[in-house]
């Protein structure tokens, strides 16, 4: 996938007005591929299997991600034995998203996509895209984009549901 073409539709998305509403390819009911197979920079949390995940696609030009972050930074520490919260990075460059990193630490896993083959396995649909996933790994609910409290309200929600 190419990410100065998706960084331009979504700046031309957000000065139209409107939201980019597509689905992903990775969609509800489908189960995230191995995140293994896909050479992500950085480690990838150790125990992942019987936990409910939240993958977190972002770049570093987008707005709504480092409004999403402190929101997913939450959820890590409140759910932190038993859920696992893991960004993957869309970025070009490693020091764009380290900047990124500098401004916004979080204690959630950060990994980089450098060579951008999970985000065109998954195709999120914009920047921020969320999937949560359930303990046997299958996607239950998908989040494009970010909306404030509404979506963190969401997140708490669908969370709850899975951990009952």
């Amino acid at each position: 996938m190419n990410t100065s073409l998706l960084k331009k539709f979504a700046v031309a998305t957000l000065l139209a007005g409107t939201f980019f509403t597509a689905s992903a390819a990775l969609k509800v009911g489908d189960t995230l591929p191995d995140l293994a197979s896909f050479k992500l920079e950085g480690k990838l949390p150790d125990a992942l299997k019987g936990k409910i995940i939240v993958v977190d696609f972002w770049a570093s030009w987008c707005t709504p991600c480092a409004k999403s972050f402190p929101v997913l930074d939450e959820l890590q520490k409140k759910y932190a034995d038993r859920v696992v919260v893991l960004a993957v990075n869309v970025d070009d460059k490693k020091s764009k998203m380290d900047a990124f990193m500098a401004k916004h630490p979080v204690s959630f896993t950060v990994v980089r996509d450098a060579e951008q083959k999970l985000v065109a396995a998954v195709e999120p649909a914009t920047m921020p895209t969320s999937f949560i996933l359930d303990a046997t790994g299958k996607v239950r609910f998908l989040h494009n984009g970010f909306h404030g409290e509404d979506t963190r309200k969401e997140y708490i929600s669908e969370i709850e549901s899975l951990l009952k």
